[in-house]
């Protein structure tokens, strides 16, 4: 039981201290002199940490541990101290408890468990991300390059420790419907906002062919529309907002040139890098959930899976209703629970193996 309960003063050593998305410095210091002191050699880069087994071998497969520990900004509605770490009633309350401390500290705490390991057929890297809760460029996607070859990577974040097997992409898409000005006494111009509403219909009743297993429908949601400058004059430009949730039956690249294909308007994307993301259901690690009776689901959320083109999953103690939540908690028991059950997930996989590429 020690390193469960080393795991929990270490969660609340991190809630302790503020780390909102690229403010994460003192909790990256806070980590590295954790982890100094169990004698593992870390690598930083920006707030990014991460570390390797003993026996590292370029040799062998290579699975990834991620969480991150950036969080958001508390909410008014807290009635606690976000930052006080207190435990209550088995909860343990503080920003970034559950999203994702518990998961961090879990797979953490499963690092060290086979740091010194010399019978594993794969190794071990755990790596403590920044600026997940932005999507930002200088997070896990920074550090990528400089990990090396991934072959699985288990990502944490509160799921209840239910696996997730495909994980829906986001695009935002900035889009611009266009007419003529002109006085709005007269019949003339070419109202532009009844030009988006035809695209904007198309948005709202489009249906996508393909549908996946786990993720379902692609989902298409106009949140924002701008348009005009004063009453009497016939607006020349309309633009609109689209959050487009991508399924695994398509790229970001495929939904938007279906998009392009069937609208008027200007089209144009915030940004391709957040794709969604599946896992093949024969994978080891799939097998090794079933085996487990772990509960597997697609997941509507975004994480840092988002970033990585390799095979993932997402999966750690907590509950993702919690997140962003006043108050946020986690169980001191899913904590303990979790390290257990991730600890077995990896003895299953060194077992039977990854698989060859």
């Amino acid at each position: 039981m020690k390193l469960q309960e080393e795991a929990i003063s270490l969660l609340k050593t991190l809630i302790q201290v503020p780390s909102f998305s690229r403010e994460e410095n003192v909790t990256a210091e806070r980590l590295q002199e954790y982890l100094h002191g169990k004698e593992v050699i870390t690598y930083q880069q920006g707030n990014n940490i991460w570390a390797k087994n003993d026996h590292f071998d370029p040799s062998k497969k290579t699975i990834l541990l991620n969480s991150h520990h950036d969080t958001v900004k508390p909410n008014q509605g807290y009635t606690k101290d976000p930052f006080s770490a207190i435990i209550e009633d088995g909860k343990l309350y503080g920003l970034g408890s559950n999203d994702a401390g518990g998961a961090l500290v879990s797979l953490l705490a499963t690092f060290l468990h086979f740091k010194t390991n010399t019978d594993l057929n794969f190794n071990i890297l755990f790596a403590a991300s920044a600026e997940e809760e932005i999507s930002g460029k200088g997070g896990i996607e920074s550090t990528l390059p400089q990990l090396g070859k991934i072959d699985l990577a288990l990502v944490g974040e509160p799921t209840q420790m239910h696996l997730a097997v495909a994980e829906k992409g986001l695009m935002v898409l900035d889009c611009t419907a266009t007419g003529t000005a002109g006085h709005a006494a007269r019949d003339e111009g070419e109202n532009a906002i009844y030009n988006a509403l035809e695209d904007i219909q198309w948005f709202k009743n489009y249906t996508f062919q393909n549908i996946s297993t786990m993720l379902g429908a692609v989902k298409m949601t106009v949140t924002q529309v701008n348009a005009g400058s004063q009453h009497n004059v016939v607006p020349d430009q309309c633009s609109f907002v689209v959050d487009t949730r991508v399924t695994d039956a398509y790229s970001l690249e495929d939904v938007l040139e279906i998009i392009r294909s069937n609208t008027r308007c200007e089209v144009s994307p915030r940004s391709v890098r957040l794709q969604p993301s599946g896992i093949a259901p024969d994978h080891p690690v799939v097998q090794v959930a079933d085996k487990l009776q772990i509960q597997k689901f697609g997941s509507p959320t975004l994480s840092d899976q988002a970033l990585m083109p390799f095979p993932s999953v997402k999966i750690g103690p907590g509950d993702s209703a919690r997140s962003h939540t006043a108050d946020e908690f986690i169980y001191v028991e899913e904590i303990t629970s979790g390290i257990e059950l991730y600890i077995r997930i990896l003895e299953e996989l060194n077992a039977v193996g990854l698989g060859e590429d």
